[in-house]
């Protein structure tokens, strides 16, 4: 959706000249519009003068004003969030029968599935991901475009990032995406089913981080409570205000995802203007084609 605005407004105050136009002294006259003397006099033609010298006027300010449109989606208040999910994709991840309607499928398919429906609802959030199984690396970067985002999903598979479980560098990879926002509320969603087994960043220090940048991480395990490590996550969750969650099924992700849903947005602003069109051109050409009549009458 195309909007319209004046980047100047304050320029119409300009436009209280036009009352000079029809009341001030003939010498003030001569100020505003100095070449009055080239204009016919002629008694049919003088009482359109003054009419014409507003139009003029009125155009001039108009441009000055500095009439824009651009593409609402850019310059608009966005409630939401900078979120970014950090998915396990080791190797167990490739397990099927965590969902009950095809069990066929693996958890890390199921997962692909609820986040592009979760997305799918996020309007006003800016959201990233992170994949770390023996080292982490980010595919997404942090975007308010759900739909690259959803697209991009496609290309992850297991095993992406190795086969472990780098629980610590995963969050890391999180917070240095998250460190360039400037969203109040920053939240990361770190997904697992499994135990940290690899990695360069100790769990810890990365929490440590996390509060540091007053980051939430609310962690999922996903399975059994015995399949990944229930305590470690929801320590992690503990110690930076977030919440851990378990999800043993697909419907019990897909109620962690309902929950999470429900996170208090904050105050963004993406880019100013998008597809921003200069129309200051079509009422300065108006007004020099009204000038140039003006002239032109001169002659008869």
């Amino acid at each position: 959706m195309q909007h319209f605005e004046f980047q100047y407004p304050y320029a119409f105050l300009l436009l209280l000249l036009i009352i000079c136009i029809y009341k001030c002294p003939l010498s003030i006259k001569k100020i505003i519009f100095p070449h009055t003397a080239l204009f016919s006099q002629k008694a049919q033609w003088f009482h359109k003068e003054k009419l014409f010298y507003s139009i003029i006027l009125t155009l001039l300010v108009t441009a000055l004003a500095s009439p824009i449109s651009y593409d609402a989606k850019s310059a608009q208040q966005r409630k939401g969030r900078d979120l970014v999910f950090a998915l396990d994709t080791s190797g167990s991840m490739d397990e099927s029968g965590y969902s009950d309607e095809n069990s066929s499928e693996s958890k890390f398919t199921v997962l692909q599935k609820l986040i592009k429906s979760f997305t799918a609802k996020r309007f006003d959030d800016n959201v990233g991901v992170v994949v770390f199984g023996s080292y982490a690396f980010s595919p997404v970067p942090i975007t308010y475009d759900m739909n690259s985002l959803q697209y991009m999903l496609n290309f992850l598979e297991v095993g992406i990032a190795g086969s472990s479980t780098a629980i610590g560098d995963g969050i890391a990879r999180s917070l240095d995406l998250l460190q360039k926002s400037h969203a109040k509320n920053k939240v990361i969603i770190l997904i697992t089913d499994g135990y940290q087994n690899s990695g360069e960043t100790k769990i810890k220090d990365a929490v440590a981080e996390a509060k540091k940048l007053h980051i939430k991480i609310y962690t999922i395990g996903l399975g059994k409570k015995s399949d990944y490590d229930s305590k470690l996550l929801e320590k992690i969750a503990t110690d930076t205000g977030g919440v851990s969650f378990a999800a043993e099924d697909e419907q019990a992700l897909q109620d962690v995802y309902k929950e999470l849903d429900s996170l208090e947005p904050s105050t963004i602003r993406s880019e100013h203007y998008l597809n921003k069109h200069m129309l200051f051109t079509y009422p300065l050409a108006a007004a020099i084609l009204l000038l140039l009549y003006l002239l032109a009458k001169r002659r008869d």
